[in-house]
């Protein structure tokens, strides 16, 4: 029955995302005859000036007013991989308006985020993220400038650097346990676990306790769902095509009411946000009242010293980012990390066979314990080369006319680095689609932006702040889970027939929930 459900609720998704589709596809069929007579009154009234011809990357042939959309599909970090096979590893696309650079190697993604990174710092903002000014307050969108420096700095020295990851060392430590309580529910019981959702109520606690010293989430409730839900439709609606991007005229009318639906649930977010602030301020009040020392108080105390930029509505877009951004991609990828297990039964027995060696099975894994695990870090750097959660990074916007190799990328291009294609380059990789962690063994690379063949979180100015506390708790979590637990795919599913599709938003998720069945250690 359970298979049943499940099936009919894969078939409601896949049939509703159809409609999305069609919908969009329509919409930019209509484009495509209202425009045309106006292009070519456009190119009529142009005809005969001169002009600069500007070498740009091949790329497929772009239509009429829609330029290469149509080709984008439902994975578009495949589909892009797809065509630079056929054009090559920079390549230049129309996408409506937009002259669309796609970066698809390291050696090109090294002149992009290393040579030329101060021209291609700032971002392409899409229509869905002038909801409540998040593109001109919210970290990742903001252009690298005095604000931009003052909260990366703020980040760095107050949530992400190794002495603040340090002092919250108890707080990760209570919330692996908490997951561990958790998933050892279900092992009594015998039944399957949602595990990204169990990674999920993780990070979003974890992260909750550090930054305003609460719990978001019961994991035996539905609130922890629900804010998945919340945070998987922002990124699926940053994410997805809006003709409002291709087309800026659009902007205005809003054709598919991304936009709106992204008001929506921006403010979903900031009514949470707001609660738990006026709470604090309340206390602050109270004389004598005790200071939880939390990144909500250090910014408090920030926004009281006129020297610094720090207002509560800067705070609350800080507190989305962070949410947003730490929450799903981290889970997403200890999902992926337990699905390549699963499938690769003689993997997971190895990273196993090395935890009961260094750690002993069934104890308790500490952080300081990760160095001596090398199959475990080379485990999450695989899972990262095939599944980055942000497969086409946020894209980049040209600031300047640049030069990479012998084309041009003009000002104000997009610029999309595909670093689901960079880690599945054959000319890099040997069997680049199969799950092989001993790849990684002995080989000085790492995820944090110098080696470019391996760039899940991206590089240059704008790699993810939030790096640092990812990859600890990546590798605290999975190796928790593993010394902790035996695991067993749920009943009707074989590492063979497991369902390994993805579902694309601005973060790559699997499709299907891997659920898994924690079996007791026997001694």
């Amino acid at each position: 029955m359970q298979y049943k459900v499940s099936t009919l609720m894969s078939f409601l998704a896949n049939t509703e995302r159809e409609r999305e589709r069609m919908d969009f596809l329509l919409l930019t069929l209509g484009l495509y005859l209202s425009w045309g007579l106006l292009r070519a009154l456009l190119y009529i009234a142009n005809r005969g000036k001169s002009s600069k011809v500007v070498k740009l990357p091949p790329g497929p042939r772009p239509l009429p007013v829609i330029g290469n959309l149509l080709e984008l599909g439902s994975l578009p970090h495949k589909s892009l991989a797809k065509l630079a096979s056929a054009h090559g590893p920079i390549m230049s696309l129309k996408l409506g308006s937009i002259t669309t650079v796609v970066v698809s190697s390291a050696p090109v993604a090294r002149e992009i985020l290393q040579t030329h990174d101060v021209s291609f710092s700032n971002r392409v903002i899409a229509d869905t993220l002038t909801a409540f000014r998040q593109d001109e307050l919210g970290m990742p969108w903001i252009p690298v400038a005095p604000l931009w420096r003052n909260l990366h700095r703020i980040c760095n020295v107050h949530l992400f650097a190794p002495k603040a990851l340090d002092s919250s060392r108890q707080i990760h430590c209570r919330k692996i346990q908490e997951l561990l309580d958790y998933i050892g529910k279900y092992s009594k019981t015998g039944s399957s676990v949602d595990i990204g959702e169990a990674g999920f109520t993780t990070m979003l606690n974890l992260l909750g306790n550090t930054i305003l010293s609460v719990d978001l989430a019961d994991p035996t409730s539905e609130s922890a769902k629900e804010f998945k839900e919340l945070v998987w439709h922002i990124m699926v609606e940053a994410g997805k095509p809006n003709l409002a991007d291709y087309f800026p005229v659009l902007k205005r009318l809003d054709p598919q009411g991304a936009r709106r639906r992204m008001t929506g649930y921006f403010g979903r977010m900031f009514d949470v946000f707001n609660r738990i602030i006026n709470e604090r301020l309340q206390v602050r009040e109270i004389p004598g009242s005790v200071r939880n020392n939390d990144m909500l108080d250090t910014l408090l105390e920030l926004s009281e010293d006129k020297r610094e930029r720090m207002d509560l509505l800067l705070m609350k877009h800080l507190f989305l980012n962070l949410f947003a951004g730490g929450t799903d991609t981290t889970s997403s990828t200890l999902e992926w990390a337990m699905a390549e297990l699963l499938r690769n039964p003689e993997k997971l027995l190895k990273a196993q066979a090395e935890l009961e060696q260094v750690i002993g099975r069934g104890n308790p894994v500490e952080e300081s314990d990760i160095a001596r695990l090398p199959y475990l870090r080379a485990t999450v750097k695989e899972t990262l080369r095939m599944h980055p959660a942000v497969p086409l990074l946020i894209p980049r916007r040209a600031g300047a006319t640049v030069q990479v190799g012998s084309y041009t990328i003009p000002e104000g291009a997009q610029i999309l680095v595909n670093v689901w294609a960079v880690g599945r380059d054959p000319d890099t990789w040997k069997d680049p689609n199969k799950f092989i962690p001993e790849r990684f063994l002995g080989l000085d690379i790492d995820v944090k932006g110098q080696n470019f063949e391996l760039l899940p979180f991206g590089g240059g100015r704008r790699i993810c702040p939030g790096l640092p506390l990812a990859i600890r708790m990546l590798h605290l979590m999975l190796s928790s889970l593993l010394n902790s637990f035996n695991w067993e795919l749920e009943d009707g599913v074989s590492p063979e027939t497991m369902d390994m599709e993805e579902m694309f938003g601005i973060t790559l998720k699997k499709a299907q929930p891997v659920r898994a069945v924690p079996l007791p250690i026997t001694k």
